[in-house]
């Protein structure tokens, strides 16, 4: 008889360096799986991709038995170990922080090309493309003059969006300096007791 899956966990470990501490034990202590046996099996089928984050899939059995599989590291943790930087453009295409070669980035492709929704290294590198892009790393020869020029406008329209705030400041700084009308408020009731008054 089959066994049923009962859960699927997915975690991203550094290659070798599994141990039975947050956030492994947190994850998969409650789960019932053995952390100091799963620890010592990551790593022994990680160890030869030491350096690299590596995504890892749990599949949990109602007889409490587990398997796991490793994918590909993700695909944003291999460009910036390409680019040799530490976080992407908090900007996106509007910023370039790096630029990789596109040997780089058939690489890239060809090692995430397992875990990708595509039939070849080209459709790979296209979807790696826009991963980079929206990072602000750019391509060498294929995208990193379009991209320049693409910084250079968005570094022009923010120049241009400060100084209408600071115009818009401005203006409302004169406002509130100019003295206020004073505006003498009536309530209705007051208003009654007055229309009362001419009545009478």
């Amino acid at each position: 008889m089959a066994k049923e899956i009962v859960r699927k966990i997915k975690l991203q470990i550094e290659a070798g360096k599994a141990t039975p501490a947050p956030p492994v034990g947190t994850v998969l202590g409650p789960a019932g799986i053995n952390l100091q046996e799963f620890c010592s099996r990551f790593n022994e089928a990680s160890k030869d991709r030491m350096g690299d984050i590596v995504p890892c899939e749990i599949t949990l059995y109602d007889d409490r038995s587990y398997e796991f599989i490793l994918k590909t590291p993700p695909a944003t943790f291999l460009i910036k170990k390409a680019a040799k930087i530490q976080k992407g453009s908090n900007k996106g295409a509007n910023h370039v922080v790096a630029i990789i070669t596109k040997d780089e980035l058939r690489k890239i492709a060809e090692t995430k090309l397992p875990d990708l929704n595509a039939y070849d290294v080209e459709e790979a590198m296209n979807i790696i493309e826009g991963t980079a892009r929206n990072m602000g790393v750019a391509i060498k020869g294929i995208n990193d003059a379009e991209l320049a020029e693409q910084e250079a406008e968005a570094v022009k329209e923010e120049i241009e969006a400060a100084k209408r705030e600071a115009e818009l400041a401005k203006m409302e700084e004169e406002v509130k300096q100019q003295a206020p009308t004073e505006v003498e408020v009536i309530s209705e009731t007051e208003e009654e007791e007055t229309e009362n008054k001419e009545e009478e």
